[in-house]
């Protein structure tokens, strides 16, 4: 292809990076002696996004709604049930083993724990390494090389690859973590509650590796947490989910000066202010978050919401522009 043709290519291809479409994930339920399914779990019920190139689009909400099962399906480490992942323009969720063989080059995962997700049979030599291996990305000398550059980009140094995992600490391993996602020269990384597991103080410290990584390798982010002061930090764009289904989504900005959904209201009434002499009226939810095998009718957020009427039972509410990008799903809102 010449100089020419890729220019022109580049051109064509789709402000977004990623786009989700109605996105669904049940896990069945069996029972019986014969097994069989006897309801779902509905984990992801119909989310839909789109992150821009370069930009990082945060995803918050209660443990338990969705969150990191929207991440996996995306790259499709659970198979989705239904909808569109379109990446590049893409649907990738058509895609056979093969071609994801080829595109998973291209859209890597940090996992949330630190510990959990590295082999500790294996060296952080061998960890960074086996992504190169097994897509047969340069001689063996070069993969050696890139290693040492990763652990360098990271913030470690070259003879830690000799190590295993048990002698690091959290933050350590999550930059180990960090420069495997990176291995392959990613363009999207779904990052899965990085820093949920580590120490604050250590918080800080891999949140600002990441957004110079962003920077540096312009990468685009998909960053999934439930605590919403990092969620603020380093999101442009910030969807709320609740019970698999998305509730408010805009500009983090935006979200964070004006929320207008009840549920997000809540959520964000949960902020600790740093100043003691500045005080804000906390929203207590009543009840519990129902089952997602069972979800309530109409809007989800119904059996706990302090303003739900009639109409909230009854008809499910879809996500609605007020303006400026900022959506919102809820009948007395908008």
């Amino acid at each position: 292809m010449s100089v020419v043709d890729s220019a022109a290519a580049e051109q064509e291809l789709p402000d977004n990076l990623l786009e989700v479409h109605d996105l669904k994930k049940y896990f069945p339920i069996t029972g019986g002696v014969l097994s069989r399914v006897v309801a779902y779990v509905r984990a992801v019920d119909g989310v839909s996004f789109n992150v821009k190139r370069g930009e990082t689009f945060g995803l918050v909400g209660e443990s338990g709604c969705g969150k990191s099962t929207t991440g996996r399906a995306i790259l499709r480490l659970q198979e989705p049930t239904s909808g569109s992942v379109l990446y590049n323009g893409q649907d990738i969720v058509k895609y056979n083993k093969n071609d994801m063989r080829s595109i998973r080059r291209e859209m890597q995962i940090i996992f949330q724990d630190p510990y959990g997700s590295l082999n500790p049979r294996m060296s952080v030599g061998q960890i960074i390494q086996e992504p190169l291996d097994i897509h047969r990305m340069g001689t063996k000398s070069e993969r050696q090389e890139r290693v040492k550059e990763l652990l360098d980009v990271v913030g470690l140094a070259p003879y830690h690859s000799r190590r295993y995992p048990h002698e690091f600490s959290g933050g350590q391993r999550q930059r180990i973590g960090i420069a495997r996602a990176l291995a392959l020269n990613p363009k999207l990384i779904v990052a899965d509650e990085p820093v949920s597991a580590l120490d604050v103080s250590i918080q800080s410290q891999i949140l600002n590796l990441m957004e110079g990584l962003q920077e540096q390798f312009g990468l685009t982010y998909v960053f999934i947490a439930h605590g919403l002061n990092v969620i603020r930090h380093i999101s442009d764009r910030v969807g709320v989910m609740y019970l698999g289904v998305m509730m408010e989504m805009g500009d983090a900005d935006d979200l964070y000066r004006r929320p207008v959904h009840p549920y997000t209201e809540a959520l964000f009434s949960a902020i600790p202010i740093p100043n003691p002499a500045m005080r804000r009226e906390r929203i207590i939810l009543t009840g519990d978050v129902p089952s997602p095998v069972n979800p309530p009718s109409g809007c989800r957020f119904h059996t706990r919401c302090p303003i739900a009427e009639e109409v909230c039972k009854v008809d499910v509410p879809v996500l609605k522009d007020i303006g400026g990008g900022h959506l919102v799903a809820c009948h007395l809102r908008t």
